[in-house]
């Protein structure tokens, strides 16, 4: 019994329990009758919108404004919030502000979640994840109940704020229109409110905390530092959406933002390149965009936003260190540096295998749903699978279509990036202990 629990309690594996666990209750309660306004859902459909809600991922299959209750909505909503923060952060937050002891293995799960090394001041962590959490989404929902306040009755348009803003910085995607954001694709405040909501979203609760420290020092007139982690974040999340949104501005300027005026398709460019990055949400149509475009966007997608963010992907910082290794390696330096550091071996080792993992996940899947419905277009599998894998949530239109096994493989794919690949080989792998011995090494021809 006692090795039972030692090997339930080790936290990846623990991670990785909570999460289905989620996934399971999600999807028990979203099939009571009182969840949906026909009082019934397909099971697999049940399955997939509970895990695209815990997973933050934002694909759907049904109609969502329309096709559940209120009771149902507000499921959806509670689901997501819980799933962009983390069960294992909830339940220790419960058992905090009940006086209650957290697990050593609970608080190895949650520091591993937000933070780059264990820090021994568990509860400021704890506290400043709730505090950034609900108060940029209540600064997110007030900005927006100044567009939605004409939007139906007071109550809807609290409704339609509170949603949005909490979709928006948990990275979810859902959305209580049927054509998601579109309508509000010329509107300067939505635009600006939820691109700020997602960006901060996916910076990561460490980059935050920084953040707010480097304010107070400034108020104090202290000098203000910044580890390398945050600084090296930032500076690829704004490389990323600068690079992006120029280039689906100019590649879709006479293409597919032809029709639009020059505001929207600024706002448009930018908009669609930020959400890429993990929220899902969408104010022009996906299926006007070139190819090309839509290749940008697959990229943008897989890489995803930051490390203990409330979104997916390889992650901002696996893109980078392995940019950087690769322009050490072409200038002929041996150690690949950012900022004056050196990174680490190991780092650039994992985060090699983190991008082969994914590569091999998102590889596996398309194929797998290209052999199940042949008549699906290569783009289309695509598209759909590592906005599946990177818990992005942005589709070409065909989830709804899809056949039942072509869902769990969607599934599967959800899960497994929104925990991460590498936890998942870790939660479930046997390391088996170092033999007293070494073999002989020798030389292979690669490439």
């Amino acid at each position: 019994m006692n090795n039972f629990k030692k090997k339930l309690v080790h936290p990846p594996r623990l991670l990785a329990l909570s999460f289905l666990a989620a996934i399971i209750v999600g999807t028990i309660i979203l099939s009571l009758p009182f969840s949906t306004r026909a009082g019934r859902i397909p099971l697999i459909d049940a399955l997939f919108t509970s895990t695209s809600a815990i997973c933050v991922t934002g694909l759907i299959v049904v109609d969502t404004p329309n096709y559940f209750s209120p009771w149902g909505l507000g499921i959806l909503l509670a689901l997501i919030q819980l799933g962009g923060l983390g069960i294992m952060t909830f339940s220790s937050f419960i058992l905090m502000t009940a006086g209650r002891r957290v697990s050593l293995s609970d608080k190895l799960v949650v520091e591993g979640s937000f933070r780059p090394a264990a820090i021994s001041d568990f509860r400021s962590l704890l506290r400043d994840v709730f505090l950034f959490t609900f108060g940029f989404e209540l600064i997110g929902a007030a900005l927006l109940m100044l567009k939605f306040s004409g939007v139906g009755s007071w109550s809807r348009a609290v409704a339609l704020s509170v949603f949005h803003s909490v979709s928006a910085f948990c990275n979810a995607g859902f959305s209580l229109f049927s054509d998601n954001l579109a309508a509000f694709r010329g509107d300067t405040l939505v635009n600006l409110v939820m691109i700020f909501l997602i960006v901060f979203g996916g910076l990561g609760f460490f980059v935050l905390q920084e953040i707010k420290l480097a304010l107070r020092s400034c108020l104090q007139k202290e000098r203000v530092r910044f580890s390398l982690h945050t600084k090296f974040v930032v500076a690829i999340t704004l490389g990323i959406i600068l690079t992006g949104a120029i280039l689906l501005f100019l590649m879709e300027f006479d293409r597919g933002f032809s029709s639009l005026p020059l505001k929207e398709k600024v706002l448009g460019a930018v908009f669609q390149v930020v959400s890429a990055r993990t929220a899902g949400f969408n104010t022009v149509d996906l299926n006007s965009l070139s190819v090309a475009s839509l290749l940008l966007l697959i990229l943008i997608m897989f890489v995803g936003a930051s490390p203990g963010s409330t979104g997916g992907g390889v992650k901002t910082t696996t893109f980078g260190v392995i940019f950087a290794f690769l322009r050490s390696r072409i200038h002929g330096h041996e150690v690949p540096q950012i900022f004056s550091r050196a990174i680490k071996n190991e780092d650039i080792i994992k985060a090699y295998t983190l991008v082969s993992l994914a590569m091999s996940l998102v590889f596996a899947s398309t194929l797998a749903l290209l052999i199940i419905q042949p008549q699906l277009a290569l783009k289309e599998a695509l598209f759909e699978v590592v906005s599946a894998f990177g818990t992005v949530g942005l589709s070409l239109g065909i989830t709804p279509n899809l056949h039942p096994l072509n869902k769990l493989i969607l599934v599967v794919t959800m899960y497994l990036g929104r925990i991460g690949p590498l936890t998942m080989l870790y939660a479930f792998s046997r390391v088996k202990p170092a033999g007293h011995y070494q073999f002989i090494e020798e030389s292979i021809m690669v490439g």
